[in-house]
């Protein structure tokens, strides 16, 4: 594969560090920016990120990148969201009420349910069921594999088409999504060993047409 330029975007969001590394171990030229012509000239888009929803969407808006998102996504520019930045794609959270996420999917952000016996956060290695043919997901050859979380809050995607895989703890959390270019992760790939960084790599080939991951 030739090498892409790939932008991480940063907002003052954590985790991002990992992300660079992951992809740059993968061959690849990472650059954390916010730049909004350096985010629209690279050839795929990474938002990742942990912490408040609320927050975040705070300082997406003050840095000015929420149009330039918009921008990517409607480039068709592949863009992978992962950990909190899967749940800025949608419309809100439980975490943060009356904050007005990117809306780019329709779903909400849900607190996992209290149950016994079971911690919140959801914290550490759990499986997959994932949805035939997903792209993320191409030559990954355990049926259910594990991947590494760390969140409270889940989603609830509206259109279960845009769902590319689940897990379950405590209820079912809809852990991946894929539509058209966009492509978001509720785990960390780029913390979840081999399998992740497969994922990381499948998206990294990803140029609209799936049978280049075959």
């Amino acid at each position: 594969m030739n090498k892409k330029k790939i932008a991480i975007i940063d907002y003052d969001a954590g985790n991002i560090k990992s992300v660079e590394k992951a992809v740059q171990h993968l061959g690849q030229d990472a650059e954390v920016t916010r730049d909004r012509d350096a985010i629209l000239k690279a050839d795929q888009v990474i938002l990742p990120g942990v912490g408040a929803f609320g927050d975040a969407m705070d300082k997406i808006r003050n840095y000015g990148l929420e149009e330039v998102i918009r921008e990517v996504t409607d480039r068709g520019t592949p863009f992978l969201c992962i950990c909190l930045g899967l749940q800025l794609l949608f419309e809100s959270s439980d975490e943060s009420p009356g904050a007005r996420g990117l809306g780019l999917l329709p779903g909400k952000i849900c607190r996992i349910p209290d149950k016994e016996g079971l911690k919140i956060p959801h914290m550490g290695w759990n499986s997959l069921d994932i949805r035939e043919g997903a792209t993320l997901f191409q030559g990954i050859e355990d049926e259910h594999p594990y991947v590494y979380f760390v969140h409270s809050y889940y989603l609830q995607a509206e259109n279960e088409a845009d769902v590319a895989a689940v897990t379950h703890y405590s209820t079912r959390i809809h852990a991946s999504v894929e539509h058209g270019n966009i492509f978001a992760c509720q785990f960390h790939p780029e913390k979840s060993s081999t399998v992740g960084l497969k994922i990381l790599d499948n998206f990294l080939h990803y140029d609209g047409k799936q049978d280049m991951l075959q």
